[in-house]
């Protein structure tokens, strides 16, 4: 009797502790870790390519999450003729940028910045509010630091992975755009629209295995949307 008795009790622990996982796989990570000193590491890589392969001043700087570094090495060939220094840390948020934006950035000192973040910080359940006014900051340095230097955010993209936090990252995107709007040198790039069908649902056939990162063909249309953000302006300053 109490054989049986422990047994179900313990059924119905495992149960339970199923349930659990369930409801903890399907909401943001708020313990992400969010220290913007993690990617030390990654900065004195930056350092050392710098040192053997020196960029030109007055380039593209193009910056973000993992959807522009694992952009780093094709980057070039997409966007000639323009000039741009890849330099984006998969895993970032936007944090991370305004924290890092003298290293990843401003030192080069570029005729334009391009960003994208939003990815990582609306999966991870930061307030739309915090990565906002973080981009806001980033603005504001790059204006009192380079104040003839051109601003380019990018929306976030959707994907399959992120499909519950997608109407968050709209919030994200429009406030972005309306900084923009308001701002003579910030560019806004929708680069989510090329990503979604006729009826609003993202495309299947464009991530790799994890329904999150770019196959060969997304990064064919992350590219021709970048580069149609870019080459209005930037093409009548490239040297």
């Amino acid at each position: 009797m109490f054989t049986l008795i422990r047994r179900n009790q313990c059924a119905l622990l495992i149960l339970l502790l199923a349930n659990f996982m369930v409801l903890v796989g399907s909401a943001p990570v708020f313990g992400q870790n969010t220290d913007p000193t993690r990617w030390e590491a990654a900065m004195q890589r930056f350092d050392e390519q710098d040192q053997m392969h020196p960029p030109p001043e007055g380039a593209i700087v193009l910056t973000g999450s993992s959807s522009i570094a694992r952009w780093n090495d094709q980057a070039a060939a997409a966007l000639a003729p323009l000039t741009v220094i890849p330099r984006g840390f998969g895993g970032s948020v936007m944090g991370d940028v305004l924290f890092h934006l003298d290293r990843v950035a401003l030192r080069y000192k570029p005729r334009a910045i391009l960003i994208y973040e939003g990815d990582n910080d609306t999966a991870w359940g930061l307030p739309e509010g915090k990565i906002v006014n973080q981009f806001e900051q980033i603005v504001a340095k790059v204006h009192e630091a380079l104040p003839e230097t051109r601003i380019y955010v990018l929306s976030v993209k959707p994907s399959i992975l992120r499909q519950e936090v997608w109407p968050n990252a709209q919030k994200v995107s429009a406030s972005l755009q309306t900084i923009a709007d308001h701002d003579p040198l910030v560019y806004f790039a929708d680069v989510a629209t090329p990503f979604l069908q006729g009826d609003g649902s993202v495309m299947t056939d464009i991530f790799v295995a994890d329904n999150l990162h770019l196959n060969d063909m997304g990064n064919l249309i992350w590219g021709a949307a970048i580069r149609a953000a870019l080459m209005p302006q930037e093409a009548r300053h490239e040297k």
